[in-house]
């Protein structure tokens, strides 16, 4: 299982924090992780393996698209900043459109992520 990794810089920090508490789980279920440039540096840092791409507004988030749209990723953690304006926002309801039309579990906020995560656990995701 991939899953993708994309936050605004307000929000990397609570990226990271969400990914360092949830390490386990990502072991346990042998959990891929691919994320936008930025983002990738920080969970990195945080101790986590994760494949990067381009920065979002460099192309990242439309190469996360690209990797949804041929089946490749299962699920998109994309912990947004809704009080900021984000040059790329195009980019960003693509990928979120891209995710309603294959159908992947697409968390924008930390409680919607642990629900995605409590449904592994269960063994029930996708």
């Amino acid at each position: 299982m991939k899953i993708a990794l994309i936050a605004h810089d307000g929000k990397k920090a609570e990226m990271v924090t969400f990914m360092r508490d949830h390490f386990d789980l990502l072991k346990k279920n042998e959990i891929n992780l691919i994320a936008t440039g930025t983002t990738g540096k920080h969970v990195e840092s945080a101790g986590l393996q994760v494949t990067k791409v381009k920065s979002g507004p460099l192309g990242g988030d439309a190469q996360i698209a690209a990797e949804v749209a041929e089946g490749k990723i299962q699920a998109v953690f994309f912990f947004r900043d809704p009080l900021d304006k984000h040059p790329h926002e195009p980019d960003i309801a693509m990928l979120m459109r891209v995710c309603d039309v294959y159908n992947i579990p697409l968390a924008t906020n930390p409680a919607t992520a642990s629900l995605i995560f409590g449904s592994l656990e269960r063994d029930t995701l996708i």
